[in-house]
């Protein structure tokens, strides 16, 4: 069905998610003449860093995803943010529809770190849709939607640090393996540290105290 069209019209965070969630409102349109039984989509949306600027602190920060600034014309690739299904009830015309995202705060994933390292602003967003179709008129036909049926929106930065910041608020997280851990454990329990924060500050000062020795 070649005919369909996708267009985003807002992004909102979600308050009574389980987890840091996003919602994308979706416009979906197809001919007037024509009943579109159900739609069975993935979507998937991507970041386009090439089409916002960045400040020197910004820029800074995302070093470690692009390289300096020198490198960008070469190194501003499309990042991967998610890939989610969608089940799009009965409409004829035009019909709207909730594209709900979960987004983690694991800073070993690229668009994570990549939201992260931005001050304001927006995210430029590309939605890619694909799936089946399941429409008239006149009856009941099965069709692919084409690979070229996209949308772009500009995320205000401010909505994906309101979703985290409902559950893990002022926080970050960082992903190591189990015996690092399990050293970590042994180094807070060996000095009675009364938290995680305390045994990485207790961490951050002695290695500051050592390169002071230098």
């Amino acid at each position: 069905m070649t005919a369909l069209g996708f267009a985003c019209t807002g992004v909102r965070s979600a308050p009574y998610a389980a987890g840091p969630t996003l919602v994308f409102r979706l416009r979906i349109t197809a001919p007037a003449d024509t009943r579109v039984h159900a739609l069975a989509l993935q979507c998937q949306l991507r970041i386009e860093p090439v089409r916002r600027p960045y400040t020197d602190a910004e820029g800074e920060r995302l070093a470690d995803l692009f390289g300096g600034r020198e490198r960008w014309a070469t190194t501003l690739n499309p990042i991967q943010f998610a890939t989610v299904p969608l089940l799009v009830p009965g409409f004829t015309g035009e019909t709207e529809a909730d594209l709900v995202v979960p987004c983690g705060y694991d800073l070993e994933v690229a668009c994570a770190r990549y939201f992260r390292a931005l001050e304001d602003g927006e995210v430029p967003l590309l939605l890619l849709f694909s799936g089946t179709a399941f429409a008239g008129p006149g009856g009941f036909q099965v069709t692919p939607v084409p690979w070229d049926k996209e949308a772009r929106v500009r995320m205000p930065v401010r909505v994906w640090r309101e979703a985290v910041d409902q559950h893990f608020p002022g926080c970050g997280w960082l992903r190591l393996p189990e015996d690092v851990l399990d050293d970590l454990l042994a180094y807070r329990s060996g000095r009675a540290l009364p938290s995680w924060e305390a045994t990485v500050r207790a961490l951050l000062a002695t290695a500051a105290v050592g390169e002071g020795a230098r």
